[in-house]
């Protein structure tokens, strides 16, 4: 963006990371969090938009023998109700919302068009991006960086429910390392999994920057804005 112009995120909160310690459904106390925090980077003038993952209520590929089209289309559907959930919640901090999604939900959402997201964005709306890009077999993943470049936002930032992206997984592996700052060439190359491989070839291919933190922290999403996370950096 133009310098002297606010400053535009897209914030992607997995949907685990919602449920909190709960691991399904919503963890009100988290997304009241989660709302609250919004509304103080809201008032820094940023404008916000927003995608959820929809991993509380369902995963496709982990859906059985189930079609991967209709798994996909139920996921589809799983961040909608996020989106809806969330909104809400800001909304009760005295926030303005929006929802899109890239197919029609009847009064539920309004259809994606980058110039209507645009002009919600200027008017200090804050914007939810549902139903990833539309289309089966793509992720949240890529959705969320295919809109932060649609809309030309600053940075992506990641609130999941690990802290920062690793050489392997933390879960598995207690000596696995912490990167404060990563090339997405390298993470491309060490195929870590921040993002699928699709979202990274997009983010690599049109410089979009990356910010993985912890959304269970403390005030971790201005931290990460502020440059006071633990998290890490992801540079293109």
């Amino acid at each position: 963006m133009k310098d002297g112009e606010s400053r535009r995120y897209v914030l992607k909160l997995s949907g685990e990371a919602l449920a909190g310690s709960k691991h399904t459904g919503f963890d009100e106390e988290t997304v009241r969090g989660v709302a609250r925090q919004i509304k103080a980077l809201w008032d820094t003038g940023a404008q916000i938009s927003i995608v959820t993952g929809g991993g509380n209520f369902w995963r496709g590929r982990s859906s059985g023998d189930m079609d991967r089209v209709m798994a996909d289309e139920i996921g589809m559907l799983a961040t909608v109700m996020n989106c809806i959930y969330v909104s809400d919640m800001c909304r009760s901090f005295g926030l303005d919302t929006d929802i899109y999604t890239p197919f029609s939900c009847g009064g539920i959402t309004e259809l994606f068009s980058k110039d209507r997201v645009i002009r919600s964005l200027e008017a200090g709306r804050v914007v939810f991006f549902a139903g990833g890009t539309g289309h089966p077999y793509f992720s949240t993943d890529t959705g969320v960086v295919l809109r932060a470049v649609e809309i030309d936002a600053d940075c992506v930032l990641l609130a999941k429910s690990i802290d920062g992206v690793y050489d392997s997984d933390p879960r598995e592996n207690k000596d696995a390392k912490r990167y404060d700052e990563i090339s997405i060439d390298e993470v491309i190359e060490k195929n870590l999994g921040v993002v699928d491989i699709t979202a990274s070839v997009m983010a690599r291919d049109n410089r979009m920057p990356m910010y993985v933190f912890l959304l269970d922290d403390k005030n971790s999403i201005l931290d990460a804005v502020q440059g006071r996370s633990s998290g890490t950096r992801i540079t293109v």
